[in-house]
C-alpha cells in the first residue's frame, strides 16, 4: 500500500521516504514495497504544493539509498555463498540458476548493479548477490552511486515536472503503471515456472 504522502508534513514525507527507500533497498522483505511510485509521488508534490524542497528530496533519497544498498552488500557478504545455496535449494532450484546469476554478476557487475535500481523486486537482491559474489567495494559503491543517483533523482524529477504538465503527468502515469503491471506479471511467471 502507497503511503499518503499528501496528508503529511514535510519532515514525515523526508522520514517515511528516507525509511522506504533505506528498506527497499537494504532489506529483503523491500521488494514488496512500491518505491517507485512513491518517488514519483513526492516529486509531484514539491512541484504542486511547493512544501517540499527537491533538492532536499534528492539529499534524502541519494543517502537513503546507497545506505540501504550498502547494508544489503554487507549481509551477502557477511552471509556469503552458502546462505544463497541454502536460499536456492529451499526454493527447490538445481543450483544451476545460482551459478548463472554469479556468471552474469562477474561479467556485468557494475551495471547490474546501476540497471537493477530500475527493476522492482531485483533492486532489493542484487546489493547481496553483490557482496555474497565479492564485489570489490569502491567499484560496487560507484555503481551504488550512480544507480541511486540516476533512479531516485530521475523519477523526483520526473515528478517535479509532471505537477507543472499534465502531458508529462498522464505519460508518466502511464509508464508507472506499465512498471508495475510489468513487474506483477514477470514475478508471477517466475513463480509459475518454478512450481
Amino acid at each position: 500500500m502507497t503511503p499518503d504522502l499528501g496528508s503529511m508534513g514535510a519532515l514525515a514525507v523526508y522520514l517515511v521516504l528516507a525509511g522506504l527507500v533505506f528498506v527497499e533497498s537494504g532489506l529483503l522483505v523491500g521488494f514488496l514495497l512500491p518505491g517507485d511510485t512513491v518517488l514519483f509521488g513526492a516529486g509531484l508534490l514539491a512541484g504542486d504544493e511547493g512544501r517540499l524542497s527537491l533538492p532536499v528530496l534528492l539529499a534524502v533519497v541519494l543517502a537513503a539509498a546507497v545506505a540501504g544498498d550498502a547494508v544489503g552488500y554487507a549481509s551477502g557478504r557477511r552471509l556469503g555463498r552458502p546462505w544463497l545455496e541454502r536460499r536456492a535449494a529451499r526454493g527447490h532450484g538445481d543450483g544451476r540458476g545460482l551459478a548463472r546469476a554469479e556468471a552474469f554478476f562477474a561479467r556485468w557487475g557494475w551495471w547490474s548493479v546501476v540497471v537493477a535500481r530500475w527493476i522492482p523486486w531485483v533492486r532489493t537482491f542484487t546489493p547481496i548477490l553483490a557482496g555474497a559474489a565479492r564485489m570489490p567495494y569502491p567499484r560496487f559503491l560507484a555503481a551504488n552511486v550512480v544507480g541511486a543517483l540516476s533512479w531516485g533523482g530521475l523519477l523526483l524529477v520526473l515528478g517535479y515536472a509532471a505537477a507543472g504538465d499534465p502531458r508529462i503527468r498522464t505519460a508518466a502515469l502511464v509508464v508507472a503503471a506499465a512498471s508495475v503491471t510489468g513487474s506483477v506479471v514477470v514475478g508471477a511467471v517466475m513463480r509459475l515456472r518454478r512450481r
